[in-house]
C-alpha cells in the first residue's frame, strides 16, 4: 500500500523538499528508479546518478540536496533513514501461531500459544520458546533450549542443548548454534577429546546470517552481546566474547577464547588468532590477519592488495628475502656505528 513521502518525512523526523502527497510504494537504486520509487544517496561514489534519477523522491543529506531533480527528503543519516523507510514499506506479513501437523514437540516442553512451530521442526524436552516466536521449517530446538520474544529461525536453523536467545533475534537458514568447540588435547601422538559442557548466550536484537556457526563453550559460556549482525559463513569459537553492536562480515573465522569489544567493524575474510583481546572500536579491513590483541581504538589492515600478476610475484618473491635483508641492514648500522667509534677515539688520541 503507497504511503504519502510527507507521512515518511513527519515519521522519520526529515525535511521534505517537494510534493507531500507524492505516492511512495517501493524502493529502487538511483539509476533504476521510476514512478512511486524511493532512492537514496549516502555514498559520493553514486552521486554522479542522481542528477539523472527519475525517483518519485530521494533520501539524502544537505550537501546533496541541490543536485535532485525530484522530491528529497533530507536526513541526518540517509541510509539508515532509506532503512527505516524500507522497513514500512516492506512490513512483514502477520507472523502464523500454533504449530504444523508434521512438527515434534516434546511434551514438557514450553512453547507460548502465540509462537508458531513450522513443518518438520523439532522442539525438545524442557525448552522455552517465547512469545510470537517463529520456528521455521526444518529447524531443530534441542533440550532445554531457551528462545526469547519475537525472535525468528527462519529454516534449518539448529539450536543444542542448552542455549540461550534472546528477544527480537533473526536467525538465517543452516544457522548453527551451540555445536561443540574445537577442542582436542594432544596425547602421545593423537588426541583427546575434551568435553565442551558450556553453552551459548545471545542477546536481544542479534542477527545472524545463513551458514554461521557460534561454538558452544568448553566451561561457561560464548557469548554474543545484544545488537550483534553477523554475515554468512562465520565461525565463531567456543568461549568468544563479542561485544554488543559489533557487525562481523562474511566468512570471518575468530579462534577459541577471543573477545571482541562494543562497536568493532571486522571486514570479509579476515582471520583472528585464539585468545586475544579486541578493544572497543577497531576496524579490521577485509582479509586482515589478527596475529596479536588490539589494545587502541582505530582502523587496521594486514593484507597485501593485488596488483599486477608479474609485478606480485616479483614482490612475494622480495617478501620472502626481508628476514635476510633485515639481518645484512643491522650488520651493516653495526659496521657503520664501529667505524664512528674507531674514527671519534682518532680524534681524541
Amino acid at each position: 500500500m503507497p504511503v504519502r513521502l510527507g507521512e515518511l518525512a513527519a515519521r522519520f523526523g526529515c525535511e521534505l523538499r517537494g510534493d507531500p502527497d507524492t505516492p511512495i510504494e517501493r524502493v529502487a537504486t538511483l539509476q533504476e528508479a521510476g514512478a512511486g520509487a524511493i532512492a537514496f544517496l549516502a555514498n559520493s561514489r553514486y552521486r554522479r546518478h542522481l542528477p539523472g534519477t527519475h525517483a518519485a523522491a530521494v533520501v539524502l543529506d544537505a550537501s546533496t540536496v541541490d543536485d535532485c531533480p525530484t522530491n528529497a527528503l533530507i536526513a541526518a543519516n540517509p541510509y539508515a533513514t532509506y532503512a527505516r523507510i524500507a522497513q514500512v514499506l516492506y512490513a512483514e506479513a502477520a507472523r502464523p501461531s500454533g504449530r504444523h501437523s508434521s512438527a515434534v514437540i516434546e511434551a514438557d516442553a514450553a512453547v507460548d500459544p502465540t509462537a508458531w512451530i513450522g513443518p518438520n521442526a523439532y522442539v525438545g524436552a524442557g525448552a522455552k520458546i517465547g512469545a510470537r516466536v517463529q520456528v521455521g521449517p526444518g529447524s531443530v530446538v534441542f533440550d532445554h533450549v531457551v528462545i526469547g520474544a519475537d525472535t525468528r529461525l527462519v529454516a534449518h536453523v539448529t539450536l543444542c542443548t542448552g542455549v540461550r536467545l534472546g528477544e527480537r533475534c533473526l536467525m538465517h537458514p543452516g544457522v548453527v548454534i551451540g555445536a561443540d568447540g574445537f577442542g582436542h588435547a594432544p596425547d602421545q601422538g593423537g588426541y583427546v577429546k575434551i568435553p565442551q559442557v558450556g553453552s551459548v548466550l545471545v542477546g536481544d536484537d542479534v542477527e545472524i546470517g545463513a551458514n554461521s556457526t557460534i561454538d558452544r563453550a568448553a566451561i561457561g559460556d560464548t557469548v554474543v552481546e545484544r545488537g550483534v549482525k553477523i554475515d554468512n559463513q562465520v565461525q565463531v569459537g567456543h568461549n568468544c566474547h563479542i561485544g554488543e553492536h559489533t557487525v562481523i562480515s562474511g566468512c570471518v573465522g575468530i579462534s577459541g577464547s577471543v573477545t571482541v569489544g562494543k562497536r568493532c567493524m571486522i571486514g570479509g575474510m579476515v582471520g583472528i588468532v585464539g585468545h586475544l583481546q579486541i578493544t572497543d572500536d577497531v576496524y579490521l579491513t577485509g582479509k586482515t590477519m589478527v596475529t596479536h590483541s588490539i589494545t587502541k581504538p582505530g582502523l587496521y589492515s594486514g593484507q597485501l592488495p593485488f596488483d599486477e600478476a608479474r609485478r606480485f610475484r616479483r614482490n612475494s618473491a622480495r617478501f620472502q628475502q626481508l628476514d635476510e635483508l633485515a639481518r645484512r641492514v643491522r650488520a651493516l648500522e653495526k659496521g657503520a656505528v664501529s667505524t664512528d667509534v674507531d674514527r671519534h677515539d682518532g680524534n681524541d688520541k
